[in-house]
């Protein structure tokens, strides 16, 4: 097999890299691209911000958010829950009344047919140039059409505009369905409430640090009980009546004997011991997707 150089385009054979460089520059075709340890979110940011968490607070599912930032995304969705319900409010006040009119006029045609009828019934022969019987002296006779009915009319059988997107013959009205009033979490979409959230605390790695020092290391942060470094490899815990990190090995091993919360001295249960959901190694053994994909159209023969 001829080997190629990237560059080389003197060659009779297209190499893989060639078919590669086309493929992304011909706008066609899926791109798959694998992620490096750059574009992983480490264990102690946020999973909204994807900066480290100033004050972290966790949820039931062993998601980490900055205070803040959750706190926000959560008044957000009530805001828009509450557009949202009156928008379908209003949509429910505009059917009913539609439906009224729809009653009232489908009440007058009956009437109109009726009375109709019931004039089309004669039982003597009517002079056209005398005015009927029940008719008042001033009241004018029936004529041709008058001409602002007439402009009506016409203006009825004018056509929509082709111009305007909604007022298209095609166009119809956008139904919305009914929203739901539970704000759920951005991560694992279940519901979510400020109740709870719970505070997180760290261990430092060096208690004289400041956090700006801290950020700018590698590891910042150990175990409460063990002084093991924590990472991305490590998998950790958080206990619900101390908000402190250790690392699951401490659970296993020290923890789940006594169910005893070796910081506060409280009793745990099951549900108090969370494990905090951390971001991949870069490796694929981590268990965290590292392959974006992005879907384009396919040229086929």
């Amino acid at each position: 097999m001829t080997r190629h150089g990237k560059n080389c385009t003197a060659g009779a054979v297209y190499t893989y890299h060639e078919k590669k460089k086309d493929t992304a520059a011909s706008g066609y075709g899926t791109q798959n691209v694998r992620l490096s340890r750059d574009a992983v979110k480490d264990f102690d940011c946020c999973c909204l911000s994807l900066q480290p968490c100033h004050d972290p607070v966790v949820t039931p599912d062993g998601f980490l958010y900055e205070r803040e930032a959750i706190l926000e995304y959560i008044l957000h969705q009530k805001r828009e829950i509450a557009r949202q319900r009156k928008a379908y409010e209003k949509q429910r006040g505009a059917q009913k009344e539609e439906r009224r009119e729809l009653s009232r006029a489908a009440a007058q045609d009956q009437l109109r047919g009726f009375l109709e009828k019931e004039a089309a019934i004669v039982s003597r022969p009517l002079n056209p140039f005398t005015p009927r019987a029940g008719a008042s002296p001033g009241e004018p006779q029936p004529g041709p059409t008058s001409a602002p009915e007439a402009v009506d009319k016409d203006k009825a059988k004018e056509l929509p505009s082709f111009w305007i997107p909604s007022l298209t013959p095609e166009a119809k009205a956008t139904k919305l369905e009914k929203p739901s009033r539970i704000v759920t979490c951005p991560m694992s979409g279940k519901p979510l409430r400020m109740s709870d959230l719970i505070s997180v605390h760290f261990t430092p790695v060096d208690g004289s640090v400041d956090r700006v020092g801290l950020i700018t290391r590698s590891e910042r942060y150990v175990c409460a009980v063990t002084r093991d470094s924590l990472s991305n490899s490590t998998p950790c815990a958080v206990l619900r009546t101390s908000g402190a990190v250790v690392t699951m090995e401490c659970v296993e091993r020290l923890i789940r004997k006594d169910m005893v919360d070796p910081i506060s001295g409280v009793p745990l249960t099951d549900k108090d011991i969370i494990p905090l959901q951390r971001g991949g190694t870069g490796f694929a053994g981590s268990g965290v997707q590292l392959e974006a994909k992005k879907s384009r159209p396919v040229m086929q023969a």
